[in-house]
């Protein structure tokens, strides 16, 4: 049974953390390792994240010495996991006892080196939002216009990270960018069509602010897949428009 890494990256979540730890805890899938990102400056979070799973040796916490954001934590994570694969959890997200187990069936039955499954959108009482299929990908090109993998639904091999493809510097769509690099590459992402993580869409959260995603999605076109500004502008749009659609 082969090491599973999952990486929290960790910043003012105290309400939703010891749920989203829980269900990494309640897996069937037994051999694992959670590697708790703590980034922020402000100590006062982490007495309480050490008090209610500092006896789990499954447990590890990381501190950054300074905030370097959600994609950077990540990367960090990456270097530090001891495990074959790496898994993805938000502080606030939740994943299905048998997410695991079933998705690293999937992926070694079917030689898929990363993938993602199907997951529900939930508000912060756990209230059922909607529900996110997930799809086979097997070129960047099928994502350009419009990305649906829940970044908490993803499980890869840690070989597959390196210098080159890795999280990149932004707020939102760090994820989206990852997975451009590894479909750019030739890597494919296979799709597990069964409902194994919640997504948890919150107030506060970045990944609900509209404008910032117009932000770092132009730079996503411009900065990272090197398009030039007219056809960073179209895929932006395409995106965005997609994006409303939901």
């Amino acid at each position: 049974m082969d090491l599973i890494s999952v990486i929290i990256p960790y910043f003012k979540k105290r309400f939703f953390i010891k749920e989203a730890v829980d269900s990494i805890l309640a897996q069937s899938y037994t051999n694992i390792e959670i590697l708790i990102i703590y980034d922020d400056v402000d100590l006062s979070d982490l007495g309480y994240l050490k008090k209610i799973f500092g006896s789990n040796n499954k447990i590890r916490f990381i501190l950054n010495k300074k905030n370097i954001g959600a994609g950077f934590s990540r990367n960090r994570g990456i270097e530090l996991a001891e495990g074959k694969f790496i898994g993805f959890l938000d502080a606030d997200d939740l994943w299905h006892k048998e997410k695991i187990l079933k998705q690293i069936k999937f992926m070694k039955d079917n030689n898929f080196r990363i993938s993602h499954t199907s997951y529900k959108i939930i508000d912060e009482n756990k209230n059922f939002l909607d529900v996110r299929k997930a799809k086979n990908f097997n070129s960047y090109k099928e994502i350009l216009k419009s990305c649906d993998i829940g970044l908490s639904t993803v499980i890869l091999e840690k070989k597959l990270i390196n210098e080159e493809i890795k999280f990149p510097n932004l707020k939102t769509k760090e994820d989206f960018v990852l997975w451009l690099k590894l479909l750019y590459s030739g890597i494919n992402i296979g799709a597990l069509d069964d409902t194994l993580t919640s997504w948890r869409k919150t107030r506060n959260s970045l990944s609900s602010s509209f404008f910032q995603k117009i932000i770092d999605g132009y730079r996503v076109y411009n900065v990272y897949m090197k398009y030039n500004f007219f056809l960073s502008v179209y895929f932006l749009l395409c995106l965005s428009i997609n994006f409303l659609k939901k």
